[in-house]
């Protein structure tokens, strides 16, 4: 609108800047006869969140969007018309007809940039969107106050409290987040981050669909990558699967914390909580950092290990020999490991070497079984050739539950003080000749974790 005005006389600039924020209104609802234009704005009750018509950056273009209200730094944790902006002041937010939440601007015509899509044939007049305390809006049934749609289902690049990440097996509906193209284009970039369920369900960042980073499977505590969610005082976690879905959401104890947690445009997954005293947004963790991060820095059937100070960061797993020995001796260990020359693991006399405090391999190709003991898991992979690796599936009360490996040790990484044991396979003579615990190199090195929230 400035830019349109300048050429006209001083005071009539004055004059329709005037006419422009006395049409500006607040709202607290968003019906058929009440639309949301740019410029008015969207409370939730407890005027934490607001909806509106926002530009990122250093961008011109127009979005809708929802922010921390009560956050000097404007921060956007959803957009609606990501990848379909706005370019002038002209949008309108309404209810349509078939009771649909839509997005319209003057130049685009009848076509709406965006909608809620509900093929609904509920009466525009007995719909409305609202803004609720958690920051979730969503579209309502006024006569029976039922949801028909809510952000929360559709997630940008931000996981709020009480936001579900996973999949609903039942409808397919996929929570995951998709990180910004830049800071100044909110448009889907080429980071995601999701759950995978396949084989045993386990969290990961892909980068255009390639894993790039994995936080392991759930052991019952935390992401067996993430030690850092060992911390307690922020989130309530609630971890669900079964046969309706596989999903995690995080409650918080305390209300007046504002946290969230951002898929970056540079790959980046963050928790940061928001620090009103310095007015800056503080960062407890971050992923991936650091080489041992990376999806299969190592390759199959090695480990990576941080820690190592001066040496090279990866070493095969027990029983295992490098691949390409001369990539191995330049500290590439992109090929991986392969079983030892003449090893049989095959009814041989062969047993297990536990590996201590790690993050376990890729579980997509695991078998899991929550009935057994650790025990029991020895056993039945002791029985089956192809069995290569076990550990237990959960870490509460004491451990229970099998996890087992049929095949390549994939993305292997030790930490310093906090993670799973896991048990490989090897034969009689690498049995004889190992300590019952293998711990890479970390006895002689003190580095402890910075136990910030994850999530």
């Amino acid at each position: 609108m400035a830019a349109s005005i300048q050429s006209l006389p001083f005071f009539l600039q004055i004059l329709l800047l005037h006419l422009h924020q006395s049409h500006c209104k607040t709202l607290n609802t968003i019906s058929a006869s009440l639309p949301l234009h740019d410029g008015d704005v969207l409370f939730s009750n407890n005027k934490h969140f607001a909806l509106g018509f926002f530009r990122p950056g250093n961008s011109t273009r127009r979005f809708i969007g929802i922010w921390y209200n009560k956050v000097s730094e404007q921060t956007v944790f959803w957009v609606a018309n990501r990848d379909r902006p706005i370019n002038d002041t002209s949008g309108v937010l309404s209810i349509n007809s078939q009771g649909d939440i839509v997005l319209h601007c003057c130049s685009n015509g009848s076509s709406p940039l965006w909608s809620t899509n509900m093929s609904t044939t509920i009466f525009d007049n007995t719909t409305t969107a609202k803004l609720q305390d958690t920051g979730n809006f969503i579209l309502l049934q006024r006569l029976n106050n039922r949801v028909l749609w809510q952000s929360f289902d559709h997630p940008t690049d931000t996981l709020m409290p009480f936001m579900k990440l996973g999949l609903d097996r039942r409808t397919g509906m996929d929570w995951v987040l998709t990180s910004w193209k830049s800071m100044d284009d909110p448009g889907p970039g080429n980071f995601t981050h999701r759950i995978d369920p396949t084989g045993y369900p386990q969290i990961f960042v892909y980068k255009n669909g390639a894993p790039h980073w994995r936080g392991g499977p759930w052991t019952g505590l935390r992401w067996s990558g993430v030690p850092q969610m060992i911390n307690p005082y922020i989130f309530n976690v609630s971890f669900v699967n079964d046969q309706e879905e596989v999903s995690i959401s995080f409650g918080l104890r305390n209300m007046s914390i504002i946290s969230r947690m951002v898929m970056d445009p540079s790959g980046l997954i963050q928790r940061s909580t928001w620090q009103d005293r310095g007015g800056r947004w503080i960062q407890f963790y971050a992923a991936p950092v650091e080489q041992c991060d990376y999806y299969g820095a190592c390759g199959a059937n090695s480990n990576c290990n941080p820690y190592n100070t001066g040496q090279f960061a990866c070493t095969c797993l027990p029983g295992f020999d490098p691949r390409s020995p001369a990539d191995w001796f330049l500290r590439d260990g992109s090929g991986g490991c392969m079983r030892s020359p003449g090893a049989s693991t095959c009814q041989s006399g062969e047993g297990f070497i536990k590996v201590a405090r790690v993050k376990v391999p890729d579980t997509s190709r695991a078998h899991a079984d929550m009935s057994m003991s650790l025990k029991e898991c020895e056993e039945e992979c002791l029985k089956n050739c192809s069995c290569t690796a076990y550990s237990a599936a959960d870490e509460s009360r004491g451990g229970f539950g099998c996890l087992a490996w049929y095949d390549d040790l994939l993305d292997t990484r030790t930490f310093s003080d906090i993670g799973q044991d896991l048990y490989i396979r090897v034969d009689a003579a690498v049995l004889g000749t190992q300590e019952p615990t293998f711990v890479l190199n970390l006895l002689s090195f003190n580095y402890i974790d910075s136990l910030g929230p994850y999530c």
